[in-house]
């Protein structure tokens, strides 16, 4: 792996609830030379982007009132390679324009570029002078991959990881009352040459189930005020019992500054405490309404560090495993939670990783809360903060995956690409950042170290260490160490992957898999996979993803065909519930992405494959079932 740039810049994980106050800044920026290219398939929401992408707060867990959304219209300029970072182009007009957030290859950025392995991103901001005095925070959402960041000609810092948000403290470079001219140089490798990144399902060379990448600044920028001691990252976990475990980073790590805490409940405070920052500590809260997919209950919280004030969330509950009857069973709130949920890739044909607006994100949510599905398994992608928070909201249990590194593939002499230890060290860098990011959120249950043996290695078990590792960061939840293929033993989950039949905590199973593991949860991570071809306009119109679509799991040449399948599926599911100790699954999947056919409903979200009253009844005899088993058993904790 080549490494570039200095150290890697400190990220803030952080939190919030509040609406934004801009009166205080001005945004200056082109709008004149973008227009939206035509994708090869379009949503409903394609035309409503327009040129003020995402007004939405970007993090909703700590968020500040004084704040300057960066989004829109920014200059593009394709780099000659990774030297072009030695001589920056300061000063000069660029030839393209590209809407910010975006994937370069989108149509929604205006480029829809090919192979972008090295840009140059330019804007101009204008800082109010009410701001003097005050720290100004530079906040990018994700950049894919690695981003080099200038204000004003200096250079503010460097950050390497597609997925997570960082921020630069760029106060030292920018002129309050003027324009103040941002340069960002990204380069994005994906899968070429001798690169194994994490990327999830991004490749170069799309073919069926790896798809279009992503390259560029493809989350939301945004600059804050603060003062000159800030909160950087608030740590929020609440429990059944109604303790709350707090810890309030600080940018001065040198001294603790008190804290004040406050939980509110329709704007009433319904708990306050104070404590110290960079330490943790707890309180407790007396007989809180607790978060679950059949209520999602949500306290707002308010957080006071000097003068700095922060708005965030949290909702009380606790994920655990525990022995049911016998069986390993997972737990939230003390009582086994059968985990059904859709495989998500959350991949658009108009933004690519980008989903068009926040009604586009959320209207796939919906889908499956409305099915009664109660989990959602984020598929080796990261999202951004919005999608986690209104699965708060909605109540939906995350299953999050880790972004696979390169998956599994050959070189020239069929030896196996797998990460060297530079490499396998920046994979346990970046999971460790996916942890701390996202860890406040109350919707997530699950951590998903690898998916199907991609990235992982085998001569040696790395997922072991792993796995203490997500559970030092996060003791809250469980840690799924391998869902599918190469399962040695590591985690809270035995995971099966089976196309189309499930093969879910039962006495048998397929040569490419595990047997179930009575010691552990039996878990289906993925299953179903039923494709249905469709008519051009639901397609994704590119001539090698078309050619891919039989390589689909199953083709059913009707929907009233898929959906007899289905059934069928669904209910072998029920019997291993029923039967042998099946504690969730995973459909595959949520939506058709690009060459597969497989979804709920089609790429372009306009057409449902779903009978919504078959699929309502079919989900809810699985919670049936799982209930049955569950009645009248007695539960023993697990550690």
């Amino acid at each position: 792996m080549h490494l570039t740039g200095s150290l890697v810049v400190s990220l803030l994980a952080a939190t919030s609830f509040a609406l934004p106050d801009k009166s205080a800044v001005k945004h200056v920026r082109s709008n004149s030379g973008y227009s939206l290219k035509t994708p090869p398939l379009t949503t409903p929401w394609t035309d409503k982007v327009g040129t003020d992408p995402w007004p939405e707060y970007p993090r909703p867990q700590l968020e500040r009132s004084q704040w300057q959304n960066l989004n829109g219209v920014w200059q593009y300029e394709n780099a000659s390679g990774l030297d072009a970072v030695q001589s920056p182009p300061f000063g000069q007009n660029f030839s393209q324009e590209v809407l910010i957030p975006s994937c370069l290859e989108s149509g929604l950025s205006g480029i829809q570029a090919v192979d972008a392995l090295y840009s140059w991103f330019s804007n101009s901001f204008n800082v109010d002078s009410s701001w003097k005095g005050q720290q100004v925070l530079l906040n990018f959402g994700a950049v894919d991959y690695e981003a080099t960041v200038f204000v004003n000609g200096k250079q503010a810092g460097f950050h390497r990881g597609g997925y997570f948000r960082f921020t630069l403290d760029v106060t030292p470079y920018v002129n309050f009352g003027q324009d103040n001219e941002l340069l960002v140089f990204v380069h994005d490798p994906t899968d070429s040459g001798d690169y194994v990144i994490p990327i999830g399902k991004q490749t170069l060379n799309p073919n069926h189930i790896f798809y279009t990448p992503c390259s560029g600044i493809w989350q939301s920028v945004w600059i804050e005020s603060t003062p000159a001691t800030y909160i950087t990252q608030l740590d929020l976990a609440a429990d059944m019992h109604g303790q709350v475990n707090v810890t309030v980073h600080s940018s001065n790590l040198n001294t603790s500054t008190p804290v004040e805490i406050s939980l509110l409940e329709n704007d009433k405070v319904v708990a306050a405490h104070k404590g110290p920052s960079n330490r943790p500590f707890q309180f407790k809260v007396s007989s809180p309404k607790l978060w679950s997919p059949d209520s999602p209950h949500l306290y707002n919280v308010t957080v006071k560090m000097g003068s700095d004030t922060i708005q965030s969330y949290t909702g009380f509950r606790t994920i655990s495993k525990g022995t049911v009857d016998g069986v390993v069973r997972p737990l939230l709130n003390g009582e086994f939670v059968f985990m059904f949920g859709t495989l998500d890739q959350g991949f658009w044909p108009d933004g690519i990783y980008t989903p068009p607006t926040q009604e586009a994100m959320v209207f796939d949510l919906q889908l499956l809360k409305d099915l009664g599905f109660n989990s959602v398994r984020k598929h080796i992608k990261v999202e951004n903060e919005r999608w986690y928070q209104a699965c708060d909201q909605m109540g939906l249990l995350v299953i999050q995956d880790m972004p696979a590194m390169r998956p599994l593939q050959t070189e020239a002499d069929g030896a196996t690409i797998l990460p060297n230890a530079t490499q396998q060290a920046e994979f346990g860098r970046q999971l460790t950042i996916l942890v701390n990011q996202l860890k406040s959120f109350p919707s997530i249950a699950v951590w998903i170290i690898y998916n199907e043996g991609w990235g992982q290695i085998t001569n040696y078990y790395p997922e072991f260490g792993l796995t203490a590792l997500v559970q030092s960061l996060d003791p809250t939840r469980l840690v799924d160490s391998t869902t599918g293929w190469f399962d040695h033993g590591a985690g809270d989950f035995s995971d099966n992957h089976h196309y189309a039949n499930p093969q879910c905590g039962s006495p048998f199973y397929s040569i490419d898999s595990s047997p179930y593991d009575d010691t552990r949860i039996g878990f289906q991570g993925e299953f179903g996979g039923l494709g249905n071809n469709v008519s051009i306009e639901h397609l994704w119109n590119v001539q090698a993803a078309i050619e891919t679509i039989n390589q689909t799991y199953e083709i059913d040449t009707s929907i009233d065909a898929w959906n007899y399948r289905s059934h069928v599926v669904l209910g072998e599911l029920r019997d291993q519930v029923q039967l042998f100790a099946c504690s969730g699954g995973v459909w595959t999947q949520t939506t058709d992405v690009e060459g597969e056919v497989n979804g709920l409903m089609t790429y372009d979200r306009r057409l449902k494959r779903v009978n919504e009253k078959q699929w309502k009844s079919d989900i809810q005899a699985l919670y049936d079932a799982a209930d049955a088993r569950r009645n009248n058993a007695t539960v023993e904790a697990s550690s």
